[in-house]
Protein backbone atom coordinates (compact mmCIF):
# COMPACT_ATOMS: atom_id res chain seq x y z
CA UNK A 1 0.00 0.00 0.00
CA UNK A 2 1.14 3.35 -0.82
CA UNK A 3 2.16 5.94 1.96
CA UNK A 4 -0.95 8.33 0.76
CA UNK A 5 -3.18 5.24 1.12
CA UNK A 6 -1.98 4.43 4.36
CA UNK A 7 -2.26 8.20 5.51
CA UNK A 8 -5.97 8.57 4.01
CA UNK A 9 -6.77 5.26 6.51
CA UNK A 10 -5.47 7.04 9.20
CA UNK A 11 -7.44 10.26 8.12
CA UNK A 12 -10.47 8.34 8.20
CA UNK A 13 -9.67 6.69 11.49
CA UNK A 14 -8.92 10.17 12.81
CA UNK A 15 -11.86 11.23 11.42
CA UNK A 16 -14.31 8.69 13.24
CA UNK A 17 -12.65 9.17 16.59
CA UNK A 18 -14.54 12.59 16.69
CA UNK A 19 -18.25 10.42 16.54
CA UNK A 20 -16.98 7.85 19.44
CA UNK A 21 -16.28 7.90 22.71
CA UNK A 22 -12.30 7.18 23.19
CA UNK A 23 -13.48 3.51 24.81
CA UNK A 24 -14.79 2.65 21.79
CA UNK A 25 -11.74 3.63 19.16
CA UNK A 26 -10.18 0.11 19.09
CA UNK A 27 -13.41 -1.27 18.52
CA UNK A 28 -13.82 0.79 15.55
CA UNK A 29 -10.52 0.23 14.47
CA UNK A 30 -11.05 -3.67 14.73
CA UNK A 31 -14.25 -3.27 12.20
CA UNK A 32 -12.09 -0.60 10.24
CA UNK A 33 -9.88 -3.33 9.49
CA UNK A 34 -12.30 -6.28 8.41
CA UNK A 35 -13.14 -4.12 5.63
CA UNK A 36 -10.06 -3.62 4.41
CA UNK A 37 -8.61 -6.32 2.88
CA UNK A 38 -5.63 -5.23 1.04
CA UNK A 39 -3.45 -4.38 4.08
CA UNK A 40 -0.85 -6.33 5.39
CA UNK A 41 -0.80 -6.97 9.40
CA UNK A 42 2.48 -4.63 9.49
CA UNK A 43 0.54 -1.74 7.59
CA UNK A 44 -2.54 -2.27 9.90
CA UNK A 45 -0.08 -2.05 13.20
CA UNK A 46 1.33 1.27 11.89
CA UNK A 47 -1.98 2.65 11.43
CA UNK A 48 -3.48 1.44 14.48
CA UNK A 49 -0.52 2.94 16.29
CA UNK A 50 -0.63 6.21 14.00
CA UNK A 51 -4.32 6.81 15.28
CA UNK A 52 -3.69 6.33 18.62
CA UNK A 53 -0.46 8.37 18.98
CA UNK A 54 -2.70 11.19 17.63
CA UNK A 55 -5.30 10.70 19.25
CA UNK A 56 -3.29 10.90 22.77
CA UNK A 57 -2.27 14.55 21.46
CA UNK A 58 -5.15 15.71 20.34
CA UNK A 59 -5.18 18.38 23.01
CA UNK A 60 -2.13 19.42 21.90
CA UNK A 61 -2.70 19.61 18.80
CA UNK A 62 -5.85 21.51 19.30
CA UNK A 63 -4.19 24.30 21.03
CA UNK A 64 -1.85 24.52 18.60
CA UNK A 65 -3.82 25.06 15.34
CA UNK A 66 -6.48 27.49 17.88
CA UNK A 67 -3.58 29.41 17.91
CA UNK A 68 -3.17 30.33 14.85
CA UNK A 69 -6.37 30.06 13.65
CA UNK A 70 -7.97 33.57 13.44
CA UNK A 71 -11.53 33.33 13.68
CA UNK A 72 -11.91 29.23 13.58
CA UNK A 73 -11.45 27.29 16.98
CA UNK A 74 -11.79 23.72 16.46
CA UNK A 75 -14.65 23.62 18.03
CA UNK A 76 -16.31 25.41 14.95
CA UNK A 77 -14.29 23.55 12.30
CA UNK A 78 -16.10 20.68 9.56
CA UNK A 79 -15.02 17.68 10.91
CA UNK A 80 -13.39 16.70 8.43
CA UNK A 81 -10.91 19.57 8.07
CA UNK A 82 -10.56 18.97 11.43
CA UNK A 83 -9.39 15.63 11.31
CA UNK A 84 -6.89 16.50 8.40
CA UNK A 85 -5.40 19.28 10.31
CA UNK A 86 -4.80 17.04 13.20
CA UNK A 87 -3.20 14.27 11.14
CA UNK A 88 -0.68 16.60 9.32
CA UNK A 89 -0.26 18.50 12.55
CA UNK A 90 0.95 15.80 14.21
CA UNK A 91 3.02 14.85 11.15
CA UNK A 92 4.59 17.92 11.13
CA UNK A 93 5.48 18.46 15.01
CA UNK A 94 6.00 14.45 15.90
CA UNK A 95 6.80 12.35 13.32
CA UNK A 96 10.36 12.66 12.04
CA UNK A 97 9.76 10.03 8.97
CA UNK A 98 7.32 13.02 7.39
CA UNK A 99 8.95 15.45 5.64
CA UNK A 100 7.10 19.00 6.85
CA UNK A 101 6.37 19.77 2.58
CA UNK A 102 4.88 16.44 2.66
CA UNK A 103 2.71 16.51 5.87
CA UNK A 104 1.58 19.72 4.30
CA UNK A 105 1.17 18.60 0.63
CA UNK A 106 -0.94 15.36 1.33
CA UNK A 107 -3.31 17.60 3.87
CA UNK A 108 -4.01 19.71 1.00
CA UNK A 109 -4.75 16.36 -1.26
CA UNK A 110 -7.18 15.11 1.63
CA UNK A 111 -8.88 18.43 1.57
CA UNK A 112 -9.62 18.74 -1.84
CA UNK A 113 -10.67 15.29 -1.86
CA UNK A 114 -12.95 15.21 2.01
CA UNK A 115 -13.67 18.69 2.39
CA UNK A 116 -15.50 21.83 0.84
CA UNK A 117 -14.46 24.34 -1.89
CA UNK A 118 -12.72 25.94 0.73
CA UNK A 119 -11.01 23.39 2.79
CA UNK A 120 -8.06 22.92 1.01
CA UNK A 121 -6.77 27.17 1.03
CA UNK A 122 -8.23 26.96 4.58
CA UNK A 123 -5.89 23.64 5.61
CA UNK A 124 -3.23 25.10 3.61
CA UNK A 125 -3.56 28.48 5.38
CA UNK A 126 -3.41 27.10 8.59
CA UNK A 127 -0.38 24.64 8.26
CA UNK A 128 1.63 27.51 6.60
CA UNK A 129 1.24 29.58 10.14
CA UNK A 130 2.59 26.53 11.69
CA UNK A 131 5.26 25.51 9.46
Amino acid sequence: MKRNEIREHIFRLVFCGDFHPSEEIPEQVRIYFEELDKATEEEHSYIADKVDRIKAKVPEIDHRIDEVAQGWKTQRMGKAELAILRLAVYEMLYDEEIPLKVAINEAVELAKKYGGDDSPSFVNGILAKLA
